[in-house]
């Protein structure tokens, strides 16, 4: 595989090892560290990228036992906790905030969440994968990952509930 080649396969790509790294190690550093490590390493296995026939699935699979075996590691304890950046440009400030604090929420449900149902809705809701490919990356009967995912989705619908009916987090 040429490097024109592997750009073209890696590169549409690239954002979605780093959602993932980000999710599994909050720190935007480790996130950013991480990705560019699976990419280094995706780089060296270019020659035997062919085998895969889905490269992108692979290269999740690389990121997330990457982030868990980064997160037993002890360089866990030096971990830098950082919330979300996220900006809603153009909208007056109290909404802003709003959205920051509906994001941060969302964050902190996903992140009490146990560790395989986190997985299935990041991969699901925000990385957009099908069922099929959850099943692939993470090693789990397609049925599993539909309950996980039902679960997921349920503890966090709930608490957003509990916390915006009651005002409690």
């Amino acid at each position: 595989m040429q490097q024109t080649e592997f750009l073209n396969v890696v590169l549409p790509f690239k954002d979605k090892l780093f959602r993932l790294a980000k999710r599994l190690l909050v720190s935007r550093e480790e996130a950013e560290d991480a990705t560019q490590e699976i990419l280094m390493k995706l780089w060296s296995k270019k020659q035997s990228m062919e085998q895969y026939k889905n490269v992108e699935a692979f290269a999740m699979t690389m990121t997330k036992n990457f982030c868990l075996d980064r997160l037993k590691s002890k360089q866990a304890g030096n971990l830098k906790l950082v919330h979300s950046n996220y900006q809603e440009k153009g909208s007056e400030l109290q909404t802003q905030i709003e959205a920051k604090d509906s994001v941060s929420l969302v964050e902190k449900i996903m992140e009490e969440l146990p560790e395989q149902q986190k997985m299935v809705l990041q991969l699901r809701d925000i990385e957009e994968y099908n069922n099929d490919e959850i099943s692939e990356m993470l090693n789990m009967q397609p049925t599993a990952v539909r309950v996980a995912l039902s679960r997921a989705r349920k503890t966090v619908r709930e608490k957003l509930v509990q916390k915006h009916s009651y005002g409690i987090g």
